[in-house]
């Protein structure tokens, strides 16, 4: 049953990977060197509007029902092993639970959690705005790269 799902999971997987590293490529190209250029009290302000507004259905959906995908994918992949695209298909996998999933909740979320406890306001706050916009958008820079590799792994796979 699951290799014959094959197909059309990892053609929504790479569908997925495609919006997640949109979002991602977004953020590191020009929302957040926009909010870089604000001062830290507004742009503070601003990323943690973002973070509460970003956590919707519609993106979570994409973020992490791409993961789940992935993880019915690992299994096709495994049982499928030999068969044309499986390698391909394992590596989509693993780099986009690994690059999207666990840098978000590693890394990103703490990160936005930081900030959010911080007084914009303060001397503190600026200074954590300044290490949050360099650490914060490195590991953004992670995932989508990481969202645009899975992304081409699927595609070749899917062939």
């Amino acid at each position: 049953m699951i290799m014959k799902l094959l197909p059309s999971l990892t053609f929504i997987a790479a569908l997925g990977s495609g919006v997640v590293a949109g979002v991602f490529f977004a953020f590191s190209s020009f929302v957040m060197p926009g909010l870089a250029r604000m001062p830290a009290v507004g742009g503070i302000a601003a990323m943690n509007s973002i973070n509460v507004t970003a956590v919707t259905p519609l993106f979570m959906t994409a973020l992490f029902g791409t993961g789940l995908i992935c993880l019915v994918l690992v299994v096709g992949a495994v049982i499928g092993w030999g068969q044309p695209g499986s390698l391909w298909l394992l590596a989509g996998t693993l780099i986009y639970v690994v690059g999207n999933l666990i840098v978000t909740m590693i890394f990103n979320v703490p990160l936005n959690n930081a900030l959010a406890a911080v007084d914009p306001a303060s001397a503190n706050g600026a200074a954590v705005w300044a290490t949050y916009l360099r650490d914060w958008v490195m590991w953004n820079h992670v995932r989508t790269i990481t969202a645009i590799v899975a992304l081409a792994c699927f595609i070749v796979a899917w062939r």
